[in-house]
């Protein structure tokens, strides 16, 4: 059973010989000569974590235009980095199946019965593959990690104020978030600078991980400080959206930090705590919970609503859409619509119920279905599946060499989880201050997988030189 998983998530998948094997691979380092010769990319890898931040910086404040065109240029700046690469391309097992991912994305355009409008959402899929991939060269550094998140930290914060603020001084409803029947339908949802109250509670999803990571990564009480700092306002931010996707989201991430955390410290607690400490965490966690459902009123009406079925509006219009998007996968069930909000948006009038518009599919996992078929919704599972088991197994290599760099990494799967949580239920994955912090998240494991697999990098230039000698 044990080999059959490790085939699975591609713990045992030879990465050297695909590498000698591989036209592709081939190209990597063309312009090797050249770069040996630049002045700037002496600087390459920091050159690239600034553009990275820059998409962080300005993703809540700018529109999307302006997002695109810097992952335009950060995308490029990767196929220049790849392409006079001068050894270490930091190729893993999820680097092959986001490929893998955009490969499937491509056949559903080409199949697409709405192709114009399918391959403008393959373009913009490609850009944010582009900005993992360049995401992920530069987080092999623990140095630039650190200055990454530290910058998209500072920046939730910000936003997260804000949203405070409005929760406390008012802000203008820009649309009916609640269901008007419903006893907390005056209720004030804030959005701070993205417009509207889920999509910042999906926002501050990673923001909640890593700020609970950095408690830990941090060294000295004042920084420590700040992120506890930082957790605080933006878990009061996420509260303050009323977001049911987002405190789904929320609860799921917490669970999934503390079992990350107990792998983590395992080794330093008693046979006693190692049983119990778990079930007594969670055991008070769920009480605090109950304790807060039945003396918080809008939050006991908010978690009630969920269970309402078709008697809340919100509810109702999800129903008829997932409804909907079902007899779309139905119809065309191996590769989908092809990608995008726009292919949906010309597809799903031919099935919706009457008078239950929408963007998508209000669930990333029916998007998925929906645009690239069962087999990119297979991919994307085995894709999550990938990466949090890499991302465990180097928790536990960073544990045994004490690198407070595997904190970065319980932080990142347990902000994975989160998005996942909330946009299993929500439509958030198509705006890029989400979807750029998701493939955020997939980054920061691969970069420290391919981080692990540079010492083998030697060791990758003897078999291409003896495959060489064997060719000649």
């Amino acid at each position: 059973m044990n080999s059959v998983w490790q085939r699975l998530t591609l713990s045992d998948l030879p990465i050297s010989q695909w590498r000698v094997a591989s036209y592709f691979y081939r190209l990597v380092g063309v312009l090797g000569q050249w770069r040996k010769g630049s002045w700037l990319l002496q600087w390459a890898d920091s050159l690239g974590a600034v553009l990275v931040s820059l998409v962080l910086v300005l993703a809540p404040f700018v529109s999307n235009p302006l997002i695109g065109v810097l992952l335009v240029a950060a995308g490029a700046y990767w196929v220049l980095l790849t392409l006079s690469e001068n050894g270490k391309p930091g190729i893993t097992p999820i680097h092959l199946l986001v490929l893998l991912y955009w490969g499937i994305a491509a056949v559903a355009v080409a199949f697409s019965p709405v192709k114009a409008q399918a391959f403008s959402g393959w373009l913009k899929l490609t850009l944010y593959l582009l900005m993992f991939a360049l995401s992920a060269r530069v987080l092999r550094s623990p140095r630039l990690t650190s200055w990454i998140t530290t910058i998209f930290l500072l920046v939730a914060l910000v936003v997260s104020i804000y949203g405070v603020r409005q929760q406390f001084f008012g802000a203008e409803q820009l649309a009916t978030w609640n269901d008007p029947t419903a006893p907390f339908a005056d209720d004030p949802r804030v959005y701070s600078y993205l417009g509207n109250p889920n999509l910042l509670a999906s926002y501050l999803l990673p923001a909640i991980a890593l700020s609970a990571a950095a408690i830990f990564a941090w060294q000295g009480w004042l920084p420590k400080a700040l992120a506890a700092t930082m957790f605080i306002v933006n878990s009061a931010c996420l509260y303050f959206t009323d977001s049911r996707g987002g405190w789904i989201g929320m609860v799921f991430l917490i669970a999934a930090f503390l079992l990350l955390l107990y792998v983590w410290f395992r080794n330093r607690f008693s046979p006693f705590w190692r049983i119990w400490l778990l079930p007594i965490v969670f055991g008070t966690l769920a009480a605090l919970l109950f304790v807060a459902f039945l003396f918080v009123e809008p939050l006991r009406f908010r978690v009630l609503s969920i269970f309402a079925g078709r008697q809340d509006s919100s509810n109702n219009v999800r129903l008829n859409v997932w409804l909907a998007a079902i007899d779309m996968i139905r119809d065309r069930p191996i590769i989908g619509i092809g990608p995008g909000n726009e292919a949906f948006n010309r597809i799903y009038p031919l099935y919706m119920r009457t008078r239950y518009s929408a963007l998508s599919a209000y669930s990333v996992f029916l998007d998925t279905a929906v645009e690239t078929g069962l087999i990119g919704l297979s991919c994307l599972f085995w894709l999550i599946a990938v990466t949090v088991d890499r991302g465990v197994s180097q928790i536990r290599r960073l544990r045994a060499k004490g690198d407070p760099q595997g904190f970065w990494l319980i932080g990142a799967i347990a902000g994975m989880v989160g998005i996942l949580a909330h946009g299993a239920v929500d439509t958030v994955f198509h705006r890029p201050e989400v979807n750029t912090l998701w493939w955020l998240m997939v980054a920061i494991i691969a970069g420290k997988l391919a981080a692990e697999t540079e010492d083998g990098a030697g060791e990758v230039k003897e078999v291409e030189e003896e495959y060489e000698g064997i060719k000649g």
